[in-house]
């Protein structure tokens, strides 16, 4: 089987999106879709700034992760700088995400969610 690869100029899904997806499915209003969108994604952020885990059953979660400082170079010139430590938002698909892109997928299945 031939293995395909995204192209990295793939088109993004954006709020907009998801916020018409909702409006689709619910019913809702696009106004409500949208703010329903925005308070999903503003109760995520807001969890993993104060360093919790984010899980979503049958798609995955999100942790914060902390980096410590280290030595960075400029793969241009090869100067070495200083990397201030850092936290930052790591993905790990579910098994479910993970089995939906890796294998063989039926158009109507739905994600479980």
């Amino acid at each position: 089987m031939e293995s395909k690869l995204v192209s990295p100029r793939a088109r993004a899904v954006t709020r907009d999106d998801l916020a018409s997806a909702v409006y689709g499915r619910v019913g809702a209003s696009r106004a409500e879709a949208h703010a329903l969108v925005d308070m999903m994604l503003a109760e995520i952020v807001d969890t993993l700034s104060r360093g919790e885990n984010v899980k979503l059953s049958s798609f995955g979660a999100f942790f914060v992760r902390s980096k410590s400082e280290r030595i960075g170079r400029n793969p241009k010139t090869g100067v070495e700088a200083p990397i201030a430590a850092r936290r930052v938002v790591v993905f790990k698909a579910s098994k479910i995400l993970g089995g939906r892109l890796n294998g063989p997928v039926l158009v109507d299945e739905p994600l479980g969610i």
